[in-house]
């Protein structure tokens, strides 16, 4: 079996967890995921299988929104409720413009330094194992975007917000930020991702659910379905006969949406089936080579 899962994690399950759920369900070891989430978080969770795993990482590149809880004058180590308490302050008197304008200092295009409980490596060592020793290292500022941030409720303890964000966001880190900008540290408390990429909430389910099902093939996306965001585009015969020699196709052997523009993903399809992910390439053709730059061919001779 080969496609993408749209799983709903539960909390207190690691992604890797989730992973080996579904190798049990589908008997198989070819499995990963797209976007890690904290045990604490849940929410969207796209789950490759099979040769589902080749696509993963067009799938890891997308924009994600999260729905998040904050709990203010509480700072922890970790930056949310499974880690030690740092540090207690006092919460000032706010209001709802005091909150808006520190948000709106993080929106857009900003900075942010990996907190020590991740993944991230530092001479091939994860963060967070240092982090348990009780190390700390120099970490480089990561640019990431948040297009949109918006406060959906707060009383005198909590706030919740909700977060479009780019790839690489740390929500963890966003609220310890905003809780330093509001004087009294803060700490994450609950996160559920909304969307990652096109996949929404409302088009997942959760292990339970899965279990449950007498067909669990039922449950797959195609590799077609899951590269949805991606244009399609048709081949003519004799450019699907070369694509199988990993030919990239000409511009008149196929036919071409209207909104396609230089750099983006494509798929290549043969009679609406996808047969490889290119990338629209048209300033080659003054190297006189193909318009397409092939990324990933799914069929061979």
């Amino acid at each position: 079996m080969h496609g993408l899962l749209l799983i709903d994690k539960s909390a207190g399950m690691t992604s890797h967890d989730v992973v080996r759920k579904i190798r049990r369900i589908y008997q198989t070891r070819k499995v990963g995921h797209a976007g890690t989430l904290d045990p604490l978080a849940t929410g969207v969770l796209p789950v490759a299988i099979g040769d589902g795993t080749k696509i993963l990482q067009f799938l890891l590149a997308e924009n994600k929104s999260y729905r998040a809880t904050f709990k203010l004058g509480i700072t922890t180590d970790t930056l949310d409720a499974d880690g030690q308490v740092l540090l207690n302050r006092l919460v000032p008197d706010f209001t709802s413009t005091d909150l808006e304008k520190i948000c709106a200092k993080f929106r857009g295009d900003i900075e942010q330094l990996p907190p020590m409980f991740s993944a991230l490596k530092k001479d091939g060592v994860p963060l967070y194992k240092l982090a348990r020793q009780g190390k700390t290292v120099e970490r480089e500022l990561r640019q990431v975007t948040i297009s949109r941030l918006q406060i959906i409720s707060f009383d005198a303890q909590t706030v919740t917000i909700e977060v479009d964000c780019s790839k690489g966001t740390y929500i963890r880190t966003l609220i310890s930020d905003i809780g330093e900008q509001l004087g009294c540290g803060a700490h994450l408390t609950v996160l559920r991702r909304l969307r990652s990429g096109d996949f929404t909430i409302n088009e997942c389910q959760t292990l339970n659910d899965l279990q449950q099902l007498k067909e669990p093939s039922s449950a797959l996306l195609s590799l077609d379905g899951a590269l949805r965001n991606c244009p399609a585009v048709q081949l003519d015969e004799s450019a699907a006969e070369a694509l199988k020699f990993g030919i990239p196709p000409q511009l008149h052997q196929v036919q071409i949406p209207g909104e396609v523009v230089d750099s983006d993903l494509l798929r290549l399809q043969v009679d609406h089936k996808l047969a490889a992910i290119a990338r629209y390439a048209p300033l080659r053709s003054k190297e006189k080579r193909s318009d397409f730059e092939l990324i990933r061919v799914f069929i061979s001779h």
